[in-house]
């Protein structure tokens, strides 16, 4: 038999799960799957792929994909966007487009048209529906997108766990190790960072804390989980928590300016969306972003994602497939 054909595959690929939908030239979603971290800076190479395979493996079954009854003529899409986080240099697209082609190769899929784009660009789109606009993203890692009136995009932050990803959950974590460090040998104040944050990786003692974070414990997504630690004791009225929340809203503002400014959008009416799990679990540090954009740049309106990251994905999957006149076959 013939190869199975399909439209479009719109991959999402974050640092928390990879999201792949399997639709129609109209976007009509024929099929889903998911799977975990793709993020291959924080998981590796290795994991980022397998993690996109099983999604886009899921995605296909549940479009009624069958090898074992169609055939091994594998399969064939007009078109294929991967919107991939880590994408950051010409280095990671080096590397990721050397992943996507290994994913395919993995499951015989032939694809007409492929795109690799940044998670974050993919999630501006989905979030705006293509009007001007400003995205905040904190989750796992952190990053700033924006788009204005002309249709002129850019972006801020998002250059990872080691040097970057400022206000992020994994960048939270850290601090809260490092401030029950200081606390422990007297450089900074006391803080019930340090029972709250024992008790959740279950230690005993700041030596102990010491021994996890170069252990195989350690990772990006357990460190980054710990930002609901400090949630937890700045509610108990933790001093070391709220300073430490203030300056993630300090850095993930200067994101945001340096976006608005580099886009000349400090006079045109803008929407203003936060999103991912920490800004969106965080009233606090929601609050201290809203008050800082809404006072420098009185232009800006507050709004709700229209759209979750996949359908921007989808968008931009349309896009190409309306560019090469594909039909359904």
């Amino acid at each position: 038999m013939g190869a199975r054909t399909f439209s479009l595959l719109a991959v999402d690929g974050g640092g928390t799960k990879c999201r792949a939908v399997v639709a129609d030239v109209r976007g009509g979603w024929l099929g889903e799957g998911r799977a975990g971290s793709s993020n291959y800076q924080s998981v590796g190479q290795d994991a980022a792929a397998r993690e996109v395979s099983f999604a886009v493996k899921a995605a296909l079954t549940d479009a009624g994909y069958a090898p074992e009854r169609d055939g091994s003529g594998g399969v064939k899409l007009g078109c294929a966007v991967f919107a991939l986080a880590g994408l950051d240099t010409e280095q990671d697209r080096t590397v990721l487009t050397a992943l996507v082609v290994e994913v395919l190769h993995g499951l015989d899929i032939q694809v007409d048209r492929l795109i690799i784009e940044n998670d974050g660009f993919a999630a501006l789109l989905g979030a705006t529906d293509g009007a001007p606009g400003v995205l905040v993203i904190a989750g796992t890692g952190s990053i700033v997108y924006g788009v204005n009136k002309e249709g002129m995009n850019c972006r801020a932050g998002g250059w990872g766990h080691l040097v970057g990803d400022e206000g992020s959950g994994y960048w939270i974590g850290k601090k809260a190790i490092t401030a029950v460090m200081k606390a422990e040998d007297g450089r900074g104040r006391p803080t019930r960072l340090t029972e709250r944050l024992l008790s959740h990786l279950g230690l005993n003692n700041a030596e102990e804390l010491y021994n996890w974070t170069f252990s195989p414990e350690y990772s990006v997504e357990r460190v980054a989980q710990l930002w609901e630690v400090v949630s937890q004791a700045l509610n108990d009225g933790d001093e070391a928590s709220r300073l430490l929340v203030e300056e993630a809203a300090d850095e993930l503002y200067r994101g945001a300016s340096a976006v608005i400014r580099n886009l000349s959008m400090e006079n045109e009416k803008f929407s203003v969306i936060l999103q991912g799990g920490v800004l969106q679990n965080a009233p606090y540090l929601r609050g201290l972003i809203c008050r800082r954009i809404r006072s420098d740049f009185p232009s800006a309106q507050w709004d709700s994602a229209k759209k979750e990251p996949i359908y921007g994905v989808i968008s931009m999957g349309l896009a190409h497939i309306r560019q090469i006149g594909l039909h359904e076959s």
